[in-house]
């Protein structure tokens, strides 16, 4: 700290640390130094310019005001004190670095998720820890802190043994922070706290400056924080927010004052192991009213939530005493010179400072219950997601196509003749209108449910988020979900779309790229049918770009895969339609009289003929009743799971990444707090 008198006695040494009038300006014999000065001064030595910068860096720091009057001065120990001022400050090994690395993790992992204002706290307070921690940690910063005329300045004087602080009755008095340090290396911390060369001072030779406790000490004092100047207001909370400690002294008249509680002392009721409160001004107060309103005083500050350092447990330190008549005084400058000595209460406030950090971020991070995406939740969507590109249908359509089938060739000629009859009806017949467009409605119907099921699992994944974190995942799941019916429309059309001539497997394995859920030949295979199945019949409408039901874009749907068993029932078949026609030309050439009459024979075998062949029929529906339920059931499932792949990668999985993102800062904020020292 720069040894500097008082400007206003016209004396001493300038804040820039000129020679001292009298002095020569290379004499060695002592050296002082301001930390800025020190640190040149190194620089010059090293690079062979000592010479020219000792002159500048080791002026003796004697000088005093030759009126006698109070002012800053170096003492003898450090006149010979020429070891390094500046020493970088040394975090303890203590959970703090671990804190302050999760918070720099949390914030850089929300900045996409959280808007810039609910940041700038953290971000404000990772920058000050950075910015303390570069700086010396040998001193300890003090502020001295109170409302106009609570005596604070009255009070550093008594703790510097000097009168540095001007007092009296012009209000207010202290208009800029004036800082005094006991040791050199200081200069630093106060260009943090941007206070000028001309307000550093040193306490005065004698007991308080001599006093070991307090070497280290940085006390600042600050103007009055109720002044009705704005500038002096802003200038207090300027420097409370960098300083490692604060004094607040309170008078018998403001100690419940409304503005000083609401506005410092409960927002920083977190900060209690830093805190001292000091009631001053006691010998104003006759017999026992002092104790009475200490007590008062102490319950004020329990209903602000700062908790109180006695009988032994950490908080904030309350007492009494004159700064006028010194009473108390003694006691006030022991407790401070122990506190100072610890060297923790850099670390102290930047932990109370994270934990603020943090509180304030508690809404933001915090969820209510258990957040996620369950396999209930994600079942439903599925379902949901099924229902819509018509799974149920297209597995009910594979069967039948697979039961038709089967009635083509296996049936009696005469049934497929007038199946073909039927099918070259009016454009009104049955089979016509399954061919017919889906309606607009259900087109519609279809989309809204697939709209429906993403935001029915937006909503489930999003129960019990924090909002920010909510709106993450829903938004999320809606942009996923822009092309999603488009998606499913497509996946169907493809997988329906098969060659000309040809199994399903081709146009499985097809569907199956583009669902990217072909793990095998047989899931595209299923998959293909199943889709083609649902376009080849029933209701499965499409969802987006489509087109008519039962056409489907690109190809027309593949067949069903054959027994190996149906050629030998449609050589069956075939045998009975051959039995039936001998017994019927039989029977027809003995009536015209060709052949000899015996009418038994051929009406038995034509007979047997028309009985076998729907037996054949029913035997071979009978036969593939099983195959075909299995079929469509194959098909529903492939079609449902070619669907559940296309939803999975367009909504789930971006739903369930940011709820990894969620986790991921949820656990950083669980490290950020699990050491609070503040039980926040």
């Amino acid at each position: 700290m720069t040894a500097v008198t008082d400007e206003n006695q016209g004396n001493g040494t300038a804040a820039g640390g000129g020679p001292q009038e009298g002095e020569a300006p290379g004499k060695d014999d002592g050296r002082w130094d301001d930390g800025l000065i020190a640190r040149r001064a190194a620089a010059v030595d090293g690079s062979g310019g000592a010479d020219s910068a000792g002159g500048e860096s080791r002026t003796r720091g004697r000088g005093r005001s030759r009126t006698g009057s109070a002012s800053a001065a170096v003492s003898a120990a450090d006149e010979d004190d020429v070891r390094p001022q500046v020493e970088a400050y040394v975090p303890s090994g203590g959970p703090l670095p671990t804190r302050l690395d999760a918070l720099r993790e949390l914030v850089g992992l929300s900045r996409a998720r959280l808007d810039r204002d609910t940041l700038t706290e953290a971000g404000r307070v990772l920058d000050e820890a950075a910015a303390r921690q570069r700086l010396s940690s040998r001193h300890t910063v003090v502020a001295i802190a109170g409302a106009t005329g609570s005596g604070k300045s009255t009070l550093f004087n008594a703790l510097a043994g000097a009168q540095i602080s001007d007092t009296g009755l012009r209000r207010p008095t202290t208009s800029q922070p004036i800082a005094c340090s006991w040791t050199d290396g200081a200069a630093g911390l106060l260009d943090r706290l941007a206070i000028p060369g001309r307000l550093r001072r040193r306490p005065h030779p004698g007991p308080a400056a001599s006093d070991e406790a307090l070497q280290g000490l940085v006390l600042v004092d600050l103007p009055d924080h109720d002044s009705a100047a704005t500038a002096h207001r802003d200038q207090v909370d300027r420097v409370l927010a960098l300083v490692d400690a604060v004094i607040w002294v309170v008078d018998p008249e403001k100690y419940a004052d409304a503005a000083l509680h609401e506005r410092y002392l409960r927002p920083l009721a977190g900060h209690a192991e830093v805190t001292f409160v000091v009631l001053n001004q006691i010998d104003r107060l006759p017999g026992e009213a002092a104790e009475l309103v200490l007590d008062d005083l102490r319950r004020l500050l329990d209903e602000d939530g700062m908790a109180l350092g006695e009988h032994g447990e950490p908080g904030a330190t309350v007492m009494s005493l004159s700064a006028l008549t010194g009473d108390g005084v003694p006691e006030l400058r022991e407790l401070v010179g122990r506190f100072v000595q610890d060297r923790t209460a850099a670390t102290r406030r930047l932990s109370a400072d994270v934990d603020a950090a943090a509180a304030r971020l508690r809404p933001v991070y915090v969820a209510e219950g258990r957040p996620g995406l369950g396999e209930r939740a994600r079942e439903e969507f599925t379902d949901r997601l099924a229902e819509a590109v018509g799974a149920a249908a297209a597995g009910q359509a594979a069967e039948r196509e697979w039961r038709r089938n089967a009635g083509r060739a296996c049936g009696t000629p005469w049934l497929r003749l007038w199946r073909w009859y039927e099918s070259r009806g009016l454009p009104g017949s049955l089979d016509r209108m399954g061919q017919a467009l889906s309606p607009p409605e259900e087109e519609l119907t279809a989309r809204q449910r697939v709209e429906q099921a993403v935001r029915i699992v937006a909503d489930d994944a999003a129960d019990g988020l924090p909002a920010p974190w909510a709106q993450a995942v829903r938004e999320a799941a809606f942009t996923g979900a822009k092309g999603l019916p488009e998606a499913l429309d497509e996946l169907a059309v493809k997988a329906g779309a098969g060659p000309a001539k040809g199994s399903g497997k081709s146009s499985g394995k097809k569907a199956g790229k583009s669902s990217g859920n072909a793990s095998d030949k047989t899931s595209g295979t299923s998959s293909g049918t199943a889709a083609g199945a649902s376009h080849g019949g029933g209701r499965a409408g499409s969802i987006g770009r489509g087109g008519p039901t039962g056409v489907p874009l690109g190809g027309r749907p593949a067949k069903p895969p054959r027994p190996k068993w149906w050629p030998a029932a449609v050589l069956v078949q075939a045998s009975m339609t051959l039995i039936q026609i001998f017994g019927g030309l039989w029977l027809l050439g003995q009536i015209v009289g060709v052949l000899e009459p015996g009418l038994v024979t051929p009406a038995l075998i034509m007979l047997a003929g028309v009985v076998g062949g729907p037996l054949v029929e029913w035997s071979c529906a009978a036969a593939i009743r099983g195959p075909a339920r299995r079929y469509g059931q194959d098909a529903e499932r492939r079609l449902r799971e070619a669907a559940a792949a296309c939803g999975r990668a367009r909504v789930l999985d971006p739903v369930s990444a940011e709820l990894v993102r969620y986790r991921e800062v949820r656990e950083r904020y669980a490290a950020v707090t699990e050491f609070s020292t503040t039980g926040r």
